[in-house]
């Protein structure tokens, strides 16, 4: 897969991508369909895995060639030792997560950098949902309230403040709208948040 086919599945990804080192070891958690995975291994010379739960996309990803674990996220990350990772990517997947910290706390144990993005709850549109009396539903949050994968919701904000709680270090961070930064009031108008972290 090349950058140009990576755009035009996930321009998220494809912004993404740009903070990953050439040969690079990956580990990548929710790794859905390993499309991101392909790109960084046939077009960036990385190494890695991915993490995921979901049957069917555990066989996409071999599908695509990629080395992917099936396994729950929530169980933690004990199959690897401290800092064996470059990078560890949790891509719109933290949300979906019961215990948010602890995960944080393993991501940091496992890589020496991490790149966590999430749905941005303080997106206007968002806002907006809410004053109206309803729950948020668009692109980036899909789902109605009683149906939704997303137990967590959180701004650009409130995860700076966990990340240096759990002794993450911001070194960037972008709010995306449609894979594309966002740089006049992100919190207000980018759908998309996007961490860049180190210990």
């Amino acid at each position: 897969m090349n950058f140009r086919e990576l755009s035009l599945l996930r321009a998220d990804l494809a912004f993404i991508a740009h903070w990953l080192n050439d040969g690079a070891h990956v580990l990548d958690l929710g790794c859905g369909d390993g499309v991101m995975l392909d790109y960084l291994q046939t077009s960036r010379n990385c190494t890695g895995y991915g993490i995921e739960i979901a049957d069917d996309k555990v066989l996409a990803c071999a599908g695509r060639g990629v080395s992917v674990i099936q396994q729950d996220m929530e169980k933690g990350l004990h199959l690897f030792d401290d800092n064996v990772f470059d990078t560890v990517l949790c891509l719109s997947s933290l949300q979906m997560m019961m215990n948010v910290e602890e995960l944080l706390r393993d991501i940091a144990r496992v890589g020496r950098e991490a790149i966590v993005s999430f749905p941005n709850f303080a997106y206007w549109p968002h806002r907006l949902s809410l004053l109206s009396g309803r729950m948020p539903v668009s692109k980036m949050l899909p789902y109605e309230w009683y149906n939704t994968p997303n137990v967590r919701c959180a701004t650009i904000r409130d995860f700076e403040e966990l990340a240096n709680k759990v002794g993450l270090k911001v070194t960037e961070c972008v709010a995306l709208q449609n894979g594309k930064p966002v740089s006049l009031l992100p919190n207000w108008r980018g759908s998309l948040a996007v961490f860049r972290l180190k210990k």
